[in-house]
């Protein structure tokens, strides 16, 4: 079926945003002519998207991508940093031993850490990324805690008063989380509802570890999750600048650098 013959607003809608997602960016002009529909059709089927957190709409324009301000939606996030996402995964899977209690945040770079727990062994995991939920809970030797809250399905995750309190009440051995920027000697998020959330999670947990992939280092978030100093240590993919890692090492920050698989 060609895109114009999707004519159904939510079968268009859900067109759009794979173009969107796909491309990370679009205009307006460019989708309701792909689409075969008005300017003001394709405006009321972004405004939607925008609705839903999929996507951000600017003067003339349409973007899946972050900002310094706003986070892009875990769909898009999915498609993005996949090698270096499971370099860092496969790094800080070292880490865990058979027995711990491990907490995992909302990001796509915990949850390529969840890949690879159940070849751990025994282990009870703890997060509020419902992704993570539905990936753990078939598996055995898995004791799986849910943190429940308010859905919010920008992040296919669950926050808000009762998740924070939830996290309040555990102590686990290890907490796994990854921010949208480092710089500074901080970690770094765009929207404060994440942020207290993580720094429930930071506060639970005897020890820290947090996952970026490179990109994220040198970047500036609206909002301080949690100064470096809070972490054991700093998991980055092997892309990271030397300058980058310098600045990580001004900070006297523990970092290992996982090796992406060589082609």
């Amino acid at each position: 079926m060609s895109d114009r013959q999707r004519r159904g607003p939510a079968q268009r809608q859900d067109a759009i945003a794979e173009a969107v997602l796909a491309a990370g960016s679009g205009t307006a002009a460019e989708l309701a002519g792909r689409f075969g529909v008005s300017l003001m059709t394709i405006h009321r089927d972004l405004d939607e998207l925008e609705r839903q957190g999929i996507v951000r709409k600017y003067r003339g324009g349409v973007t899946a991508q972050r900002s310094g301000v706003f986070e892009s939606s875990v769909a898009y996030r999915a498609k993005t940093m996949r090698e270096e996402k499971e370099s860092v995964a496969a790094r800080a899977v070292e880490l865990v031993e058979p027995g711990m209690a491990i907490m995992l945040d909302d990001s796509t770079t915990a949850l390529a850490l969840a890949r690879r727990l159940p070849d751990v062994g025994p282990l009870t995991i703890v997060t509020n990324f419902l992704d993570g939920l539905n990936l753990l809970a078939p598996v055995q030797g898995i004791r799986l805690i849910a943190l429940g809250g308010d859905y919010d399905p920008l992040h296919n995750s669950f926050m808000g008063v009762s998740c924070v309190e939830m996290i309040e009440s555990l102590q686990v051995d290890l907490c796994f989380v990854s921010t949208s920027a480092v710089s500074a000697g901080n970690a770094g998020h765009q929207e404060q509802r994440v942020v207290v959330v993580k720094r429930a999670m930071l506060r639970s947990a005897v020890r820290n570890v947090l996952l970026v992939d490179h990109t994220k280092l040198g970047r500036t978030a609206l909002h301080r999750v949690a100064p470096l100093s809070d972490f054991e240590r700093v998991v980055v993919d092997d892309g990271a600048a030397p300058e980058a890692l310098a600045e990580l090492a001004k900070h006297k920050v523990d970092y290992d650098v996982a090796a992406r698989p060589r082609r």
